[in-house]
């Protein structure tokens, strides 16, 4: 299947942006953005009154005060643009996927295999054409088979959509400012005899390319549709969608949950016959008037139960501070799986272990998709000697795959390791036989305790590429008082090598 692209051009963005907040003054004046150039105040953009009364890019303010006496000026503001621009191409994402910015001003969707949802190439131009017409919006709109020629098409030409094969007929009457290089290069073009995109086109690329660069040419290829450059979307494609889109717009809320439902079935059996199953899903609602509202699921192992992801997209709706508000009606619903993985067949296992992981997996992605991701957290083991380093938070619904395995304690030994360690560890006062051997007594929270055992010393060196060369060597051991009650202590410093006054910490309870 060729690819389709169609390209569409905002000329009047920016007054435009500005009559719909009602903030360019009365609407029979002409107005202008200036903004400030070498010293002087220049035009930067216009509106159409404006334009059809002589005014242009670059003119300095005076000037067209000159010419036009009772003119509305306004400050420039490219960042306003910039938002109003990436809104529309959430908009246009009803249309597909695969939008993509195309300053100044533009927007380039690749609707490869999606015009036939909307009734053909033209039918999907014209209904965008409605869309940004009751926005208050004008835009330029042509079809082509290259980005590049849908652009200048749209930009300098009158076709509004050229058929597969159609591209190098439809630009060649183009003038050389189609190829939009700098105004230096299309002088000499032009003193060159070089006026259309078809003179071009009549020339060796060679001489071109060794006269103009190699860019020239380049462009000059694809404008005439014979080289392919695949836009780059604002969203990444994601590897499963389906969608609903509805002849009238739809109000009714009470039968959202069954068209989810049904999409949620729908991309169950595509990912089935792929043996995956999804770790993220997003659920987006395009209303009529623009707006676009996005619900992100997301589950910590791969799954297509439709019954399990209905369950998160309740709870989501339910977590909710703004409810869904249909306002004139949803136009579309799409159902992205950003995220696929590998998922064979379930199989029961005899001990009822499965059911019982498949109960916490689902309190998982139930309380994550209720509080958050980073809300929801679990431990994991750590590759690293040192206690307090052992063990890390992580996010529940992060990807386990790759987790360390807990150490595993000895039958009928004592555990190695405390269950209640102390951040930062607890200075203790201690009585010891010997600089470097077991304490005897030690006093902690103003209680004195008497040692019956002591086990140990457990030597564990500081990490020198993570704390320096300053940290001390600690001697750990697990010790019990008179009364039966063990702690574990360290002793940090090596006498007469690393400190001559080796100091005590409590740094774990043992249950």
């Amino acid at each position: 299947m060729p690819r389709r692209y169609l390209a569409l051009w905002f000329p009047y963005l920016a007054s435009e942006r500005l009559r719909r907040r009602g903030s360019a003054g009365p609407d029979e004046r002409p107005l202008v953005l200036v903004e400030k150039d070498r010293g002087a105040l220049r035009l930067a953009d216009c509106d159409q009154r404006a334009f059809k009364l002589g005014l242009t890019r670059g003119l300095t303010l005076a000037d067209a005060r000159a010419r036009i006496p009772e003119l509305t000026v306004v400050e420039t503001d490219p960042a306003a643009d910039q938002r109003l621009i990436e809104w529309l191409a959430a908009l246009c994402d009803r249309f597909t996927p695969l939008v993509a910015l195309d300053p100044p001003h533009g927007l380039v969707l690749d609707i490869t295999g999606c015009a036939h949802l909307f009734g053909g190439e033209a039918a999907l131009r014209q209904r965008v054409g409605r869309s940004m017409d009751w926005l208050g919006l004008t835009v330029l709109a042509s079809i082509a088979g290259t980005p590049q020629a849908a652009r200048a098409l749209s930009r300098f030409g009158r076709c509004a959509i050229s058929l597969p094969g159609e591209d190098e007929q439809r630009t060649l009457p183009l003038a050389v400012s189609a190829l939009e290089a700098s105004s230096e290069t299309v002088i000499a073009l032009s003193r060159a005899g070089l006026k259309t995109l078809g003179d071009l086109a009549g020339r060796p690329s060679h001489t071109l390319a060794a006269r103009f660069g190699e860019a020239l040419v380049t462009k000059l290829r694809r404008v005439l549709g014979h080289e392919d450059a695949r836009i780059t979307p604002l969203r990444p494609p994601p590897d499963c969608v389906v969608e609903r889109h509805f002849p009238d717009p739809l109000q009714d809320t009470d039968g959202l949950e069954e068209i989810v439902a049904r999409l949620l079935g729908e991309a169950g059996r595509l990912l089935e016959a792929r043996g995956e199953g999804g770790r993220a899903f997003e659920v987006s609602f395009f209303r009529s008037d623009g707006a676009v509202r996005r619900l992100q699921l997301e589950t910590g192992r791969p799954s297509r139960d439709v019954a399990a992801i209905l369950r998160l997209y309740r709870e989501r709706i339910d977590s909710l501070a703004d409810p869904l508000d249909p306002g004139f009606g949803y136009d579309a619903i799409r159902l992205a799986v950003p995220v696929c993985e590998p998922l064979g067949t379930p199989q029961a296992s005899l001990d009822g272990r499965a059911v019982e992981e498949e109960a916490v997996a689902d309190l998982v992605d139930r309380l994550v998709t209720r509080f958050g991701r980073e809300r929801v957290l679990r431990f994991v083991a750590r590759d690293s000697h040192q206690p307090e380093q052992e063990a890390a938070l992580v996010p529940a619904a992060a990807k386990s795959n790759e987790a360390l395995p807990w150490p595993v304690a000895q039958p009928e030994e004592p555990p190695a390791r405390p269950l209640q360690l102390f951040e930062p560890p607890q200075p203790v006062e201690t009585l010891a036989e010997v600089p470097d051997g077991p304490p005897l007594r030690f006093r902690w929270r103003r209680v004195l305790h008497e040692i019956a055992r002591a086990e140990g010393p457990e030597r564990i060196a500081p990490d020198w590429w993570r704390d320096g060369p300053g940290e001390h060597t600690r001697d750990y051991y697990r010790v019990e008082d008179a009364q039966g009650r063990r702690f574990w202590l360290f002793r940090a410093g090596l006498y007469g090598r690393e400190t001559t006054a080796p100091r005590w910490y409590l740094h774990g309870l043992f249950a």
